[in-house]
C-alpha cells in the first residue's frame, strides 16, 4: 500500500468516526436535566392519570426527573406546538392524544402541523377505552331510549366533547339517527365529567379511567362500552353494537413524541425506556385496572402507525361530513 493511499484511508476513517461521535455522544450524555412531558389535556383526565403513572417509572429508568405539565386548549394545538417550538434535546416531549395528531391537522384548512413530519416518533403508549354515560337523573338508562327521549325532545340534551372522538362520535349519533343536540366544546375530560356530574351536560363519551369510580358509586349511569366485546370491569354494560350506537370508524390512542430533528438515538432511548415502564407489573396493573390499554412500540413502528391512522380519520371525518374550516 502507498504511503499516499495510506493517508487517504485514514483521514477517510477520521471523518467517518466524526460523523458517528455525535449520535454517540447524544446517547452516552442524555438526559442532563429534568424532561418535561406536555399534555394536551387539564389534569385529572385519562391521559393525565397515564403520564403520571409512566412519569414516575421515567424517572428511575432514565436517573432525571420527568415531569408532566399540562397546556390544555385549542384541541391539543397549543401543547403541540409548545413542543414544537422546544429545543429537539431528548427533554422536552408531547404525550399526544389522536385528537391534535389527526383532528388539528385534518380540519384545518390551513393545517399548523404535518403529524408525518413536524415531529419524531417515539413510542405508542396505548389505547383507550371509552364510556358512554349519562347523569343518573336523565329518564333514559339505554341508547334507544336517549334517542327517543333526543327525537321527542329537540335540541334539550346536551353532549359534552372533550376531544376528536367525541365530536366524531356525535357527529356520527346526529348524522345516522337523526338526532337534534348540543354539542358543548371542553378543554379537557376532567371538566367534562365535572360538568356530567353536576347536570350542567346530560350525557358523554369519556374514558374508563375517569368515570370507572362514578359509576361503581352510582353517580353515573353507564349505556354502552366502546369495545367489541363488553369489558370486565363493566360486564353488565352493552358494547356499542350491542346498544345500537354507531361505530367510530378510527382508533382512540395515545403516544410520545419528540420535536422535529430530535436525535435518532435518544429517540431509541426514550422509546426503549417507555416500553420498559410499560411492562413493568407494578405500572401495568395500575393502569390497565382503570381500564387503559396499554401497547408500545418502536419510533419506526409508531410512525408507520400515525401515517394509517391518518387515512383512517380522514375516512371517518369524510363519512360525517366533517370538513376543514
Amino acid at each position: 500500500m502507498s504511503l499516499k493511499l495510506f493517508r487517504h484511508l485514514t483521514l477517510l476513517a477520521c471523518t467517518i468516526a466524526g460523523l458517528a461521535a455525535p449520535t454517540w455522544a447524544n446517547a452516552q450524555t442524555w438526559p442532563t436535566k429534568n424532561i418535561r412531558i406536555v399534555l394536551q389535556f387539564s389534569p385529572g383526565g385519562a391521559t393525565d392519570v397515564v403520564a403520571r403513572i409512566l412519569a414516575q417509572h421515567l424517572s428511575t429508568s432514565l436517573g432525571q426527573t420527568v415531569i408532566v405539565e399540562n397546556k390544555p386548549g385549542a384541541d391539543g394545538q397549543i401543547a403541540a406546538e409548545f413542543v414544537l417550538r422546544s429545543e429537539p434535546d431528548g427533554h422536552t416531549f408531547f404525550m399526544a392524544s389522536n385528537t391534535p395528531m389527526m383532528q388539528v391537522p385534518l380540519l384545518k384548512k390551513n393545517p399548523p402541523y404535518d403529524p408525518l413530519t413536524s415531529f419524531t416518533p417515539v413510542a405508542l403508549i396505548g389505547r383507550y377505552i371509552f364510556v358512554m354515560v349519562a347523569n343518573p337523573k336523565q329518564p333514559f338508562k339505554t341508547y334507544a331510549e336517549l334517542a327517543d327521549y333526543a327525537k321527542a325532545n329537540p335540541g334539550k340534551l346536551n353532549f359534552g366533547s372533550h376531544s376528536g372522538v367525541t365530536q366524531l362520535m356525535f357527529s356520527r349519533m346526529t348524522k345516522q339517527h337523526g338526532l337534534q343536540m348540543n354539542l358543548i366544546p371542553y378543554k379537557g375530560e376532567a371538566p367534562n365529567v365535572s360538568d356530567l356530574l353536576g347536570g350542567h351536560v346530560q350525557f358523554n363519551l369519556v374514558s374508563t379511567i375517569s368515570t370507572l369510580q362514578h359509576i361503581n358509586d352510582g353517580k353515573l349511569n353507564p349505556i354502552a362500552v366502546m369495545l367489541d366485546k363488553r369489558l370486565s370491569l363493566l360486564p353488565d354494560t352493552p358494547t356499542f353494537a350491542e346498544a345500537g350506537l354507531p361505530a367510530l370508524g378510527a382508533e382512540s390512542w395515545a403516544a410520545l413524541f419528540g420535536p422535529a430533528k430530535l436525535p435518532p438515538d435518544i429517540a431509541t432511548r426514550m422509546s426503549e425506556a417507555v416500553r420498559a415502564a410499560i411492562a413493568d407489573p407494578a405500572s401495568r396493573a395500575r393502569i390497565e385496572r382503570q381500564g387503559f390499554h396499554l401497547a408500545g412500540s418502536t419510533p419506526a413502528e409508531l410512525n408507520t402507525f400515525v401515517a394509517s391512522q391518518l387515512k383512517d380519520w380522514k375516512q371517518a371525518f369524510d363519512d360525517v361530513g366533517l370538513k376543514p374550516e
